[in-house]
């Protein structure tokens, strides 16, 4: 530990480990997939190639491994995703909460057993900054996971394109949307990566991407029937959990799949999301 590192981080350090001793003491650490929910979104993605129609993109979110996900229940959740047999599976940020060195072996041992019929992508998240995004980088690419953060990748299927770009956290001024711009060709439609939802207001206006997926609320981690959540902060005001329409592009917040301080989740399940892509028009025979 840095000795320049804000008091504040280094108490909650603190509060962490004395948190995951309790947790290990009384707590049920084994795997059920029954605490997890799979969510089906079908988003229409407008000039995609029938080529890509159907494909499944699966993603994951806040991960904050080391508080309420241990290790073996991130193995477990990495095994679901698996079976959903995903073409690419997507990670916007917070792989850590307050603590990294602990966890840092658990990490790549279970993004490792990642098995996309294509490939992985991923940003980082505020905390992932705050710990260290160089060795969270690290990790992502020993568990061959692709860093998009200000960056673009793009697939192929025959001559058709999809790219998936990403922005790093908006939340401490790293992101570039600038360079992303520069990087994404002109043809072929784009998913962007944000780990933080309300960048949907800046990143819609540029008429490029058809779906941003994001996480960093936790869903509020308590939701009320009907009514959502009243529980927002910075960067999830206005989209803090599930789907939204923001001007001509569909932006997803998911509920995540850990809990940051307190391990408590009020009808807001930790959440594993599987996209399906569709051509517009497909299914009425106009594509």
């Amino acid at each position: 530990m840095k000795e320049n590192e804000p008091k504040a981080l280094k108490y909650m350090q603190k509060v962490q480990r004395g948190m995951t001793r309790w947790r290990d003491k009384v707590a049920k650490t084994e795997f059920n997939q029954e605490n997890f929910k799979v969510e089906e979104v079908e988003v229409i993605i407008p000039s995609m190639a029938r080529e890509f129609d159907g494909y499944r993109l699966g993603n994951i979110s806040d991960i904050h491994l080391g508080q309420w996900i241990t290790p073996e229940y991130l193995k477990g959740v990495m095994h679901l995703v698996n079976k959903e047999k995903p073409d690419s599976v997507t990670i916007t940020g917070d792989f850590v909460s307050y603590v990294l060195d602990d966890v840092l072996d658990d990490l790549e041992s279970a993004l490792s057993l990642l098995k996309p019929k294509d490939k992985s992508f991923a940003v980082l998240g505020n905390h992932d900054h705050w710990l260290g995004a160089a060795q969270i980088r690290s990790i992502l690419q020993a568990s061959n996971i692709i860093d998009v953060s200000n960056d673009v990748h793009s697939l192929f299927r025959k001559k058709s394109t999809l790219h998936i770009a990403g922005v790093d956290s908006v939340m401490l001024e790293k992101h570039r949307l600038d360079l992303v711009m520069e990087k994404l060709p002109s043809e072929g439609p784009a998913i962007l990566l944000a780990h933080e939802p309300d960048f949907a207001d800046i990143s819609s206006t540029t008429g490029r991407f058809s779906l941003q997926i994001s996480g960093h609320s936790h869903g509020g981690q308590f939701l009320i029937p009907t009514l959502g959540t009243f529980i927002r902060g910075p960067h999830f005001i206005k989209y803090p959990v599930g789907k939204y329409q923001v001007g001509d592009m569909v932006q997803y917040t998911s509920r995540g799949l850990g809990t940051n301080v307190f391990w408590l989740r009020i009808n807001c399940p930790p959440e594993i999301t599987m996209f399906t892509l569709k051509c517009q028009g497909v299914d009425d025979g106009r594509v």
